[in-house]
């Protein structure tokens, strides 16, 4: 709920676009589907288990229709305890293009490595949508989703709502750097030597 809220309050989502969730042991918490973030009340979230993969839930709402991503992600990464999909503007506008982020700042290595990659469009809530973000994902912690947004993943919520803001403000720098000229591309060799000094940068506890 507060994670939802602080999205609304940086204006990278807005009224009940986006989703987030957490993971709880062998369960996943996933906010409801069509609720703005000012209206949700922690009982309004939807815990679904891991092992089942047909939708069920508790709670008195149904979860996101992109529910279905956020279970496969804690499938496939062990490591990811929160994930946050976003419709921010410049993230947005970028996946409409359905151009990856290059390394145009180091701090595309808080992702995991030298891009931001962009998946191929699948529509919303779809098993083959999903399939693309965990691809997507498998070695990254952000991914754009063609003509639709922006997933980022963190061990927590702080860290995965601190990756949301970098995200966008990488989008945003290459977006207006491409507009006045041809951003300098970091070489990959860098990046990865950021990676490494990045496993201990970030928001702590």
């Amino acid at each position: 709920m507060d994670g939802a809220l602080e999205l609304e309050r940086l204006g990278l989502n807005h009224g009940a676009a986006g989703n987030l969730s957490l993971r709880e042991g062998a369960a996943v918490l996933v906010t409801p589907s069509g609720v703005p973030a000012r209206e949700l009340a922690p009982e309004a979230i939807a815990r679904m288990t891991l092992a089942d993969d047909s939708g069920a839930y508790e709670g008195p709402l149904p979860p996101s229709s992109e529910w279905r991503f956020h279970l496969d992600i804690y499938r496939a990464r062990p490591d990811v305890g929160a994930v946050v999909h976003m419709h921010s503007t410049y993230a947005t506008t970028l996946a409409t293009l359905r151009r990856e982020i290059p390394a145009v700042h180091y701090m595309i290595a808080a992702f995991g490595g030298p891009t931001v990659p962009c998946v191929g469009y699948a529509a919303y809530g779809t098993a083959e949508l999903s399939g693309l973000v965990v691809e997507g994902l498998r070695n990254r912690d952000g991914v754009l989703l063609a003509n639709h947004g922006a997933i980022v993943t963190g061990p927590d919520m702080r860290k995965a709502l601190w990756r949301a803001v970098e995200l966008e403000a990488l989008a945003r720098v290459y977006y207006l750097g491409a507009l006045a000229g041809a951003p300098v591309i970091l070489p990959d060799d860098e990046i990865w030597r950021t990676v490494e000094r990045f496993k201990t940068y970030g928001p702590r506890q």
